[in-house]
């Protein structure tokens, strides 16, 4: 349902409640700033870039907390498990790294990759790394222990974006070959292929409800029922900008991009409709996330600033 937050006799929309306030930027950085992810208390806002180094944050007062050194190369993917306790990062040096936030160490180094490693993602129960990079391949690595135990095969270029469903059963995979494929975890199964996009598919996320949108660099961001093979809605596309990221709502009724030029959209996906453009970046906006209490949005930008919106949604 498209509608809801009753105020007397109005209903309103969730994106009413989305605004550009409170704007605060993490300046600390010395390149571009490629990903940037909350903690599950929303606590702490970890970002990447291309200086080979991970950052975190205070999300509250913007207060530089740590930096993080190792990789040898831009820094193009980062996130937290959802404890909170472990972060991970993917690097054109062709590892991926596994943080312990109560240090400074590196708890995993994963080197099975051949090329540079462009996009990690935890599962949702904090079991799982998904990782995938330039050498066309999806590799499922043990959080605990920092096995490989799956090498996902199938696309024939670069993947370049991933995500993990809710239930941590399925997790998606976005390539230059213009598909996505969607696979089920530890099953020898062929994945699901969806088709349609024009570009690189650049940026995934599955909402609760289970729906996964794409974003690629043909300009348009891909609504989708994954396992039933159906696109629901195409939403953009007449910019022909990249999209560079994708965010649901933590109720999933909209969907945050943000793509080339600076804007952050708010889109309705039971409708396909873009509800709200938000401004407030120096250029263009390359990553946004909501906290996990879904009240706060950031986009970084090629401006090597990191800047948050905050909003008054409420569930």
């Amino acid at each position: 349902m498209a509608i809801s937050h009753e105020k007397g006799d109005v209903w309103r929309h969730p994106s009413e409640d989305f605004s550009v306030s409170n704007i605060r930027y993490f300046s600390r950085h010395k390149g571009e700033v490629n990903c940037c992810a909350f903690s599950p208390d929303c606590q702490i806002l970890l970002t990447c870039c291309d200086d080979g180094r991970l950052y975190l944050w205070n999300s509250t007062s913007a207060k530089h907390l740590a930096t993080f050194s190792g990789h040898s190369g831009p820094v193009k993917s980062c996130v937290f498990s959802s404890d909170g306790q472990l972060f991970a990062s993917a690097s054109h040096d062709r590892t991926v790294r596994i943080w312990s936030r109560s240090g400074t160490e590196c708890t995993h180094l994963l080197t099975a990759h051949s090329g540079s490693v462009e996009t990690v993602s935890f599962s949702p129960d904090a079991q799982w790394l998904v990782s995938g990079g330039w050498d066309n391949r999806a590799l499922i690595w043990r959080v605990q222990s920092g096995e490989m135990v799956e090498d996902l095969r199938g696309h024939t270029a670069a993947v370049q974006s991933s995500a993990f469903s809710s239930d941590s059963q399925c997790v998606a995979t976005g390539s230059w070959d213009r598909t996505v494929r969607v696979w089920k975890l530890l099953e020898e199964k062929e994945a699901v292929t969806l088709q349609g996009h024009l570009g690189n598919v650049a940026c995934l996320c599955f909402s609760v409800s289970g729906m996964l949108a794409s974003g690629s660099w043909d300009g348009t961001v891909r609504v989708w029922l994954p396992m039933r093979h159906t696109c629901l809605f195409v939403l953009g596309g007449c910019e022909r900008v990249w999209v560079r990221s994708l965010a649901f709502s933590r109720d999933g009724l909209v969907l945050a991009s943000t793509a080339e030029g600076d804007m952050v959209r708010i889109w309705d996906v039971t409708t396909g409709v873009c509800l709200k453009r938000l401004q407030g970046h120096k250029d263009s906006a390359y990553g946004c996330v909501f906290t996990p209490d879904g009240k706060l949005l950031t986009s970084g930008s090629e401006q090597l600033d990191q800047f948050a919106t905050s909003s008054s949604k409420t569930d």
